[in-house]
């Protein structure tokens, strides 16, 4: 398993299980399931709305000793109803309860989208508050300040442009460590690549493999499928491997962690055996040549008639 190795010298694992859209009922078990089969690295967020049920499933390996708290590497995210300076430490003390946990490794500002506090998702424009109104440098220095208090080792951001990366590095002495993105062959990111490397953070993968589960309002019509493509199905026959092992592969390769979902057994530590595959210089030739900017995650939900989200990624 490859790591990700920060400036203190804590390792994040290359690959962890996501938590999106894992049902409740479900989630816990999956959470086992992988930890018992070599994973060590869980993601996590307040808005998936199951993180109760981790926090149990967490306890219960911790309490039958199969794993030690600190040999797990536990990330979560600030939701946009948080940003507020008072409810940024508030918001992640509730999120360690759930977790029952003392501290995270990583915790992450969900999104560069501020909600009033009280809406969980919005539906007109006066749900929104604006940039301007929950500052991003002040949302940041109270992450800041909850990794000093150790109630979060590390500290990042997901979904940030390079742009927003460069604006907030402009402001701040201690920038974020991490950035959580969607990543994958479709969307290859190379310039976010550099220029995280270039200045010392981190990316990881998230729908690393299409997430197809998403409810249909996320999707679009006739919107490719990464697990049914021609040159990932061929390369991962050539391999005696599965399509998903060889994008998680990649994802390893360009040196990003990648989380991807399942609460399926088989698929989970399949998922884990990617590790094993092998791929050459003419496949990430030919992955290299897949790449279509194409989002499946497009930030479009987010969009009403008058609030200023309709370019969170900095593209237009």
């Amino acid at each position: 398993m490859k790591h990700l190795k920060f400036k203190n010298g804590d390792e994040m694992p290359a690959i962890g299980l996501g938590t999106w859209k894992s049902d409740k009922g479900e989630v816990g078990k999956a959470v086992k399931i992988a930890i018992e089969n070599g994973y060590r690295h869980i993601d996590c967020a307040a808005v998936y709305g199951n993180e109760a049920e981790i926090g149990e499933a967490l306890a219960e390996v911790l309490k039958e000793g199969k794993v030690k708290r600190e040999d797990l590497w536990i990330t979560s995210k600030l939701w946009n109803n948080a940003h507020k300076s008072e409810d940024v430490i508030p918001a992640l003390k509730t999120t360690l309860k759930d977790l029952q946990l003392d501290y995270l490794d990583l915790y992450l500002i969900h999104w560069p989208v501020a909600f009033e506090p009280n809406v969980a998702f919005p539906e007109k424009d006066e749900d929104f508050l604006s940039l301007e109104e929950a500052p991003i440098i002040e949302t940041w220095n109270k992450m800041l300040e909850a990794k000093e208090k150790g109630l979060s080792k590390h500290v990042g951001v997901s979904n940030f442009s390079a742009k927003k990366l460069e604006d907030l590095l402009s402001e701040t002495k201690e920038g974020p460590e991490v950035d959580q993105v969607e990543l994958h062959p479709y969307l290859q990111q190379d310039k976010l690549i550099e220029f995280c490397s270039k200045n010392d953070i981190h990316l990881t993968a998230y729908s690393p493999l299409g997430s197809g589960d998403r409810t249909a309002d996320m999707k679009a019509e006739n919107e490719p499928s990464l697990l049914e493509n021609k040159t990932i199905n061929k390369i991962a026959k050539k391999h005696g491997a599965s399509p998903a092992q060889i994008i998680i592969n990649w994802n390893t390769l360009r040196g990003t962690a990648v989380i991807p979902k399942s609460t399926n057994e088989g698929r989970i530590i399949e998922n884990l055996e990617s590790t094993g595959v092998k791929l050459n210089e003419e496949d990430l030739k030919e992955i290299a040549s897949l790449d279509e900017h194409f989002r499946y995650v497009t930030g479009e939900f987010f969009v009403t008639k008058g609030n200023s989200y309709n370019d969170i990624y900095d593209e237009k």
